[in-house]
């Protein structure tokens, strides 16, 4: 029974690459995403996908959304490294500039909001200026389920965010942060 689920498995994946993933793979490099050689598409979704560049040899999972906020505008705004995951539901909500290095590990449901809008108290909300800081993860970065990183933060090579943390500050390379807010709980051993 063992060989039979294997098998199957394996006819399913191989169906997938040799229809779905062409398809998908023509309709994003159409529409302007650039997406390295060895990555599979899952469903997922993008306002402007010439925003986007992938590496090569990724993991995604289904129901990442790429959202840059603003009009039409030369990309790419959003960069991911070769070998990077990125897991379900992980969004992107930019203006500027957001960069992924390669071999990151991207928990899902995490979010990346590289702007803000004003408080000030005499003029609505919507009708504020958004200030906006680009966010840069260097390699080798972990970031747990649910993490959310705000505008201007980089977090250095090899550091580990903790689920469910908020990150507002610039995490140093090698360090393990948690909680809200974000802050350092030990160093990588």
């Amino acid at each position: 029974m063992k060989l039979w689920h294997k098998m199957l498995f394996r006819g399913h994946d191989w169906a997938d690459r040799l229809t779905v993933q062409i398809w998908r793979r023509i309709k994003w490099r159409l529409s302007g995403a650039i997406i390295g050689g060895g990555t599979r598409i899952p469903r997922m979704w993008a306002n402007w996908p010439h925003q986007v560049r992938i590496g090569g040899n990724c993991v995604l999972e289904p129901g990442i959304r790429f959202k840059f906020d603003g009009p039409w505008a030369p990309g790419p705004s959003i960069e991911i490294g070769n070998e990077t995951f990125l897991g379900t539901n992980v969004e992107f909500n930019v203006q500027g500039k957001v960069t992924i290095g390669s071999k990151c590990l991207v928990g899902a449901g995490c979010r990346f909001i590289d702007h803000d809008h004003g408080i000030e108290r005499d003029t609505p909300i919507g009708d504020q200026s958004c200030e906006i800081a680009t966010i840069a993860i260097k390699e080798d970065v972990w970031l747990g389920a649910n993490v959310m990183i705000l505008k201007g933060v980089t977090i250095g090579q090899g550091a580990v965010i903790g689920a469910g943390a908020v990150v507002r500050s610039n995490v140093p390379a090698k360090e393990i942060w948690a909680g809200v807010p974000a802050r350092k709980i030990s160093d990588r051993s």
